[in-house]
């Protein structure tokens, strides 16, 4: 791999200037840290927990203390975690079926969700496939301000028309595939505050992915009644090699495990079958892994910012950061897929390898993806994609190290800039 002066000056500046930065990223992956220790001394983390079993998997205290501590950690009264959930859209389906039903409605307040749910609502595809459509449920959707704050009276609008029927209040964290700001778990809370003053009884949930232990507290903490994400980003730490996981009230809990088995066997059942032992260390990973995918997207906003290459990113280089998402707007095709050409080729899986837009599935437009990672899908890991629509946005995430995702940021600039060149 041949990078360029150009490239390697603008990294050297860029960690410069990003030293403050990073000792913050460390002090919030410390706290983090010593809260998941706090919990596994609680709960008396011992080798036995690993042990798998089989079958209908009663008793199994691995499984029951690993809730336990996901519960703890997440500030949440309820908690549960499994291999057995394939990715982030199943863990929101088990979530948004198990509190929904017939004439209720879901009402989106952060705009529109991630574009793999638009078939499980029900907003794309086709009828009688399944989807929340099917079963009754309507959908309603404020959008956010460009600033990215909620549109309050838009929220109080829908209430007033549709209040009674409102079940469901949801609230994607990041910004998904949109060219919007991330949300803080502060302003979450805000959000919470203002649903609870127009309807005491419904559910506010919040799709956490991409956010885990990027600050110090979560939306539990805040009030939300139900947080959903995936093994696979933040919280396995690049350990989990599947899974997801929900957590929240207990009564939201419950109906969820509801829909993830069945009414009646909730969580006493469910074999784990030698998966615990990754989902404990993923866990304990989790805050140090997330930690370096910040870094690794900070350096990503400075190379490829107006400090370094000039295209718009978001969140810029020196401004916080709720979720380890940075946006490169690209402004072209080409462009979109050189950036993720040299993701591909700075990856230490499939590095050889080079990434074409398709048509996959759950997505409405074709898709490039770059990901070199040990575990298929990991967004954990340093990876790269977009929708090949304009404005041919890129969306990096992950870097398990610091210094590979380093490395990888290198050579997407490099492959960017011949591009440039042409």
């Amino acid at each position: 791999m041949e990078i360029s002066k150009r490239i390697t000056d603008i990294v050297s500046e860029a960690e410069r200037e990003l030293g403050d930065i990073f000792h913050e990223i460390d002090r919030i992956s410390y706290k983090n840290t010593k809260r998941i220790m706090d919990a596994f001394r609680e709960h008396r983390v011992n080798e036995t927990m690993f042990n798998p079993t089989s079958g209908y998997g009663y008793n199994d205290g691995g499984r029951e203390a690993l809730d336990a501590i996901w519960a703890d950690v997440m500030g949440a009264e309820a908690a549960f975690v499994r291999h057995s959930i394939v990715n982030g859209t199943q863990a929101l389906t088990i979530g948004l079926f198990g509190l929904l039903r017939p004439n209720d409605i879901l009402f989106s307040i952060a705009g529109k969700p991630y574009d793999t749910l638009d078939e499980v609502i029900g907003n794309s595809g086709r009828a009688g496939d399944g989807s929340l459509r099917d079963f009754g449920v309507e959908y309603r959707q404020a959008d956010l301000f460009p600033d990215g704050s909620f549109d309050a009276e838009r929220i109080k609008e829908v209430f007033r028309e549709d209040g009674e029927r409102i079940k469901v209040v949801f609230i994607q964290r990041s910004k998904g595939y949109l060219n919007r700001k991330t949300l803080s778990v502060a302003q979450i809370g805000e959000a919470v505050k203002l649903v609870r003053s127009l309807k005491k009884d419904c559910y506010v949930v919040v799709d956490n992915c991409y956010g885990e232990f990027t600050e110090l507290y979560e939306p539990t903490a805040y009030g939300a009644d139900m947080i959903i994400g995936s093994l696979i980003k933040n919280p396995g730490g690049g350990m989990a090699e599947t899974g997801g996981y929900i957590a929240g009230s207990a009564r939201a809990v419950e109906l969820a495990s509801y829909r993830l088995t069945s009414v009646g066997c909730g969580l006493e059942v469910g074999a784990t079958l030698g998966q615990n032992k990754s989902l404990f260390k993923g866990l304990f990973y989790a805050p140090h892994t997330t930690a370096q995918a910040l870094k690794t997207a900070h350096l990503a906003a400075y190379v490829f910012g107006e400090r370094g290459l000039g295209f718009e990113s978001e969140p810029a280089w020196n401004e916080p950061r709720y979720d380890i998402i940075q946006t490169v707007v690209t402004r072209s095709p080409e462009l979109l897929c050189a950036l993720c050409r040299g993701i591909q080729a700075g990856s230490p899986i499939d590095s050889y390898v080079t990434p074409e837009p398709w048509e996959m599935p759950g997505y409405s437009d074709k898709v490039i993806m770059a990901a070199g990672a040990f575990t298929q899908g990991s967004s954990i890991e340093l990876s790269a994609d977009g929708p090949l629509r304009e404005p041919y946005t890129a969306f990096l995430q992950g870097g398990l190290t610091y210094e590979s995702g380093k490395i990888g940021i290198m050579s997407a600039a490099e492959e960017v800039l011949r591009e440039m060149n042409k």
